[in-house]
């Protein structure tokens, strides 16, 4: 068309040239003067139409309450998956649990830490009221308990929770620190006592409970006990264990049950417990935190509980899967088994794995077309060749058959079970390929393959796949038992 109208103001040009040529001049002046100012029209008012339409990309939540509900949704959407009844149910109750104790918003402190460094005395003098043996041997503590605590400026009640010590040198330590393990995790605050710089198991415990997104605040117990400069020495140390992870005022000092000091006098004075630091950090932290505290202690939880989601809704796939390559190893096996050939046609195994690797796609959530599954068939394929796998899988089977076997089975029937064999590697590299979110991984296609190989090579393995193979080729094709065993050269298309 612009060719065209071209000619056209070319010809009209000419023609008007033959009676005046300045009339002409004129004229394409005009014309040229009137295409511009119509394709400046056109740009701008089709501008908007032009203009690339930006994908709206989802908003993420700000708040960590709102972060916390997408969560229990995402949770919801997963649970929903799980096709095992029993196992869902169970999810589900779980879930259920988990929203009605976020809807309750209780505030949940648990103080731990090894045995004797004071949690009884620090909940004592918070509550004002006696509610365990101070001063008591390690271990004393048996069974975690928790107290209603009501916090000036805080909506929620505040539950502190009690617990036995941590590495108890006892028949029931190991149980009691698992329950103290299990209350961490589920805290939405956790006070950590301490009487002196930190073991290096206490470390370790405190930086796991970080690392997992728990509020930590540390308290440095028995003040009383050391002079000033001595004191003030273990609680650099301790902070300095946690400078790069916990705000100082994060980290403080108390006297939960100060011991007996004799005066000048000889009269003997019980001081005070002095909790004024942590009553003081702790009332800040729960005003200023509470909702959030409530929200990463939901977001924690529901990630726990998505992972177990996770872990069924993969089992199942597994399980989904393996019964997809089983079925595809016995057709490839009655395919080569029934058709002559002068050795294993891996074009041909591959052409079927085609199918197979949409089937195992689908079982994953990934929708393949059939020009993406032979392409992944035929990579596997040449990878079996390239790294010598089919060949050795071949030498592997005949091997197990004058081993298993009184009598061996015909030519075509090797290649049947071989094909089968290669089937199943194949399969179980994909499988890999697509739990791995269609990925390879670092090693490539190569190293998924291999290890698929050694794990299916095992001599008691080989055997039992030997014998369910002779038993599906009876059954499908007419393979005789008699001839003397023949094992083929491997012929493979040179593109593969």
């Amino acid at each position: 068309m612009l060719l065209w109208l071209v000619d056209f103001v070319l010809r009209a040009q000419g023609a008007i040239a033959l009676f005046s040529p300045l009339l002409s001049q004129i004229f394409l002046v005009v014309v040229i003067v009137g295409a511009i100012a119509t394709i400046g029209a056109g740009v701008y008012y089709l501008r908007p139409f032009l203009r690339p339409q930006r994908q709206s990309q989802p908003t993420l939540p700000k708040a960590k309450t709102d972060v916390a509900q997408v969560a229990i949704s995402g949770v919801e959407q997963q649970v929903a998956q799980v096709q095992d009844e029993v196992a869902r149910t169970a999810l589900q109750e779980k879930l259920a649990s988990l929203t009605a104790d976020w809807q309750q918003r209780d505030i949940r402190i648990v103080l731990f830490g090894v045995g004797s460094v004071g949690k009884t005395s620090i909940v004592n003098g918070l509550l004002g009221d006696l509610v365990g043996a101070v001063a008591a041997p390690l271990g004393t503590t048996s069974t975690a308990a928790a107290y209603p605590l009501q916090v000036e400026g805080v909506d929620q009640v505040v539950w502190l929770t009690d617990t036995p010590g941590l590495l108890e040198a006892s028949d029931v330590g190991p149980e009691r620190e698992a329950q103290v393990r299990e209350l961490a995790t589920e805290a939405d605050l956790l006070l950590f006592v301490v009487d002196n710089d930190l073991r290096q198991s206490e470390y370790a415990l405190a930086r796991s409970l970080l690392d997992m997104g728990k509020r930590l605040i540390v308290v440095l117990n028995k003040a009383d006990l050391y002079p000033e400069d001595e004191f003030q020495a273990i609680l650099a140390k301790v902070r300095s264990r946690f400078a790069a992870t916990l705000d100082p005022a994060d980290i403080v000092d108390v006297a939960a049950n100060p011991q007996p000091v004799q005066l000048n006098t000889g009269e003997i004075a019980q001081m005070e417990p002095d909790l004024w630091p942590l009553e003081q950090r702790l009332t800040a932290v729960l005003r200023a935190e509470g909702a959030d505290l409530l929200a990463d202690s939901l977001l924690l939880r529901s990630q726990r509980l998505g992972k177990e989601a996770r872990q069924l809704v993969q089992k199942q796939r597994h399980q989904a899967a393996n019964a997809v390559i089983e079925r595809y190893q016995w057709i490839n096996a009655a395919v080569v088994a029934a058709t002559p050939l002068p050795g294993i046609d891996l074009l041909a195994t591959a052409a079927i794995n085609a199918q197979m690797v949409i089937e195992l796609g689908k079982v994953y959530q990934f929708n393949l077309s059939i020009e993406e599954g032979k392409d992944l068939a035929y990579a596997v394929a040449r990878t079996l060749t390239g790294l010598g796998i089919a060949k050795g899988v071949l030498n592997l089977l005949a091997l197990g058959m004058q081993t298993t076997l009184p009598t061996a089975i015909a030519s075509r029937g090797v290649q049947g079970i071989t094909a089968a064999y290669l089937t199943r590697i194949a399969g179980k590299s994909f499988m890999d390929y697509f739990t791995q979110n269609q990925d390879w991984g670092d090693g490539g296609i190569g190293e998924v393959v291999q290890k698929q190989f050694q794990l299916n090579r095992r001599e008691q393995f080989v055997r039992e796949f030997i014998g369910e193979a002779i038993s599906h080729l009876r059954d499908e094709v007419s393979v005789p038992l008699e001839l003397p065993l023949k094992v083929p050269d491997l012929k493979v298309p040179e593109e593969h």
